[in-house]
């Protein structure tokens, strides 16, 4: 997958909020390099209607508009890509994204997302995702902000998106640890001082002050996250952490 582009395909009724953000920051740098292209589909362009009307009221009653399913599959069934390509429904019902996930969608040619808007969708608009992902336990007004969070999410892991991709091996999670904490100059500012180790110029030291950093942050931050990592960690990590806990 490394010399082709990834295609992500986004049904949306404000195909205008995909295109504003793709054409900016990494995302639309890895659009001009080729790596990546987002193209946006519009549901009321296949309702068949002289409104092109997309929702209309509940069965059995109550508020709100609910999304119909004839616009929605006309639009995603006139997509071209692969039969097999994933097609993600952005839903709270969903599985909550992880960078697992995003790993595994960068692998792939083409990803469909479908997003939802207004009270909610027919059911059967379900039956057209072979995904249903949530960002976390909360509820937005559309699927637009999810979807764009997962194309960054994933599009930054092309090779030649982001540029140096060494950097990428010491983000948050890539290894079940949340990053530590960066500097750059000055070495002082208001009386906050850039540790003495990163300025040493002992790049076996500062290798290790930076594992540290990461277990030290995650103990503090995340410590759910330990239990995870826990076969990833070396005799040196679980010394460290076993001293953070005496400590506290």
């Amino acid at each position: 997958m490394s010399n082709a582009i990834l295609n992500f395909h986004v049904v949306t009724l404000f195909p205008e909020l995909i295109h504003s953000y793709c054409q900016t920051s990494i995302i639309g740098r890895g659009v001009k390099a080729g790596k990546l292209s987002v193209q946006a589909y519009n549901p009321r362009d296949f309702a068949t209607d002289s409104y092109h009307k997309v929702d209309d009221t509940p069965y059995g009653g109550g508020a709100g508009m609910v999304l119909k399913p004839e616009p929605f599959y006309a639009c995603v069934e006139s997509i071209e890509r692969p039969a097999n390509s994933p097609v993600i429904l952005m839903t709270p019902q969903g599985v909550t994204f992880k960078q697992k996930r995003a790993e595994q969608l960068s692998q792939e040619s083409h990803v469909t997302f479908i997003c939802g808007h207004y009270e909610g969708f027919d059911e059967r608009i379900r039956a057209l995702a072979t995904d249903q992902i949530s960002l976390g336990d909360f509820v937005l007004t559309g699927g637009e902000l999810p979807a764009l969070t997962i194309i960054d999410a994933v599009g930054r892991l092309i090779p030649g998106v982001l540029g140096k991709m060494i950097s990428l091996s010491h983000e948050s999670f890539n290894d079940g640890l949340l990053e530590g904490p960066h500097y750059t100059k000055p070495a002082e500012f208001r009386g906050m001082m850039v540790p003495d180790i990163l300025r040493s110029g002992d790049h076996a030291l500062i290798a290790r002050y930076r594992r540290q950093e990461q277990l030290r942050v995650t103990f503090l931050r995340r410590p759910d996250l330990l239990d995870k990592a826990d076969l990833l960690l070396d005799e040196q990590d679980k010394k460290y952490l076993r001293k953070l806990q005496d400590e506290l």
